[in-house]
């Protein structure tokens, strides 16, 4: 354990010292990234409904339905992700008496804003239209269109962002849980990494396998040749 790490907090709240257990932040921050983060990965990647012609009808349903699960558990899961790491990180700084400078620091900071810029994107993604999109009439396709349905410009740069750097923010994250190793050794996790990262390579390969994995825009709105970006694709 490195000598430069606060091993002990004033509370000035509270007119006392306490201990820092840095084992705490280090499960918190393996928890969220190595476990929550690829469930909501996994989900949205693996468990898309089964491709129609015209796509889902998500008409009358709830967000628990399993038509829908898949995206309730990747939005919920990496909501509660990111407010649990920024509450890591903001009881790190407050801890370490504000930015380190260490290696961790760097890339476990690279990281929460990675995460953050993934939330921000979401809200950035444009509207959703679709045969059975909010206000669309199913027999008439001129309210049929959206960003999404109709894969504008907007919708395309934000699926080349979201999709791409969330893997790269995972990627911040190993870099973090390794230098903060070096710096802060815990053999557990040392451990739980050693395993997990094959788990989940494992996990992909037969999921992958089994063809788990859907196109996104024929489980939303259909494999029909007609509709927009199936045009574009020729089909495809």
């Amino acid at each position: 354990m490195s000598s430069s790490i606060p091993l002990e907090v004033h509370l000035p709240w509270l007119g006392r010292t306490v201990p820092v257990h840095w084992e705490y932040h280090a499960l918190l921050m393996f928890g969220v990234w190595f476990v929550l983060v690829p469930i909501g990965i996994v989900a949205v990647r693996f468990f898309k409904t089964r491709p129609q012609p015209w796509g889902t009808d998500k008409r009358g349903i709830g967000n628990l339905h399993p038509k829908l699960l898949c995206w309730t558990i990747h939005v919920f899961v990496l909501y509660g992700a990111i407010g649990l790491t920024l509450a890591g990180l903001g009881i790190a700084l407050f801890v370490s008496g504000g930015f380190s400078g260490t290696l961790h620091a760097v890339w476990g900071i690279a990281a929460v804003l990675a995460g953050c810029l993934q939330v921000v994107s979401a809200w950035l993604r444009g509207s959703h239209g679709g045969r059975y999109g909010p206000g669309a009439d199913p027999e008439n396709p001129d309210t049929w269109h959206g960003d999404h349905f109709d894969m504008t410009p907007r919708r395309r740069w934000f699926e080349a962002w979201h999709k791409t750097a969330g893997y790269f923010a995972v990627l911040l994250a190993l870099g973090a849980v390794i230098t903060g190793l070096v710096q802060f050794w815990m053999p557990s996790i040392a451990i739980m990494l050693a395993l997990l990262l094959p788990g989940l390579l494992l996990v992909f390969v037969v999921l992958e396998g089994k063809g788990l994995r859907h196109d996104t825009y024929h489980s939303v709105y259909g494999t029909h040749p007609d509709l927009p970006y199936n045009r574009q694709r020729g089909g495809r």
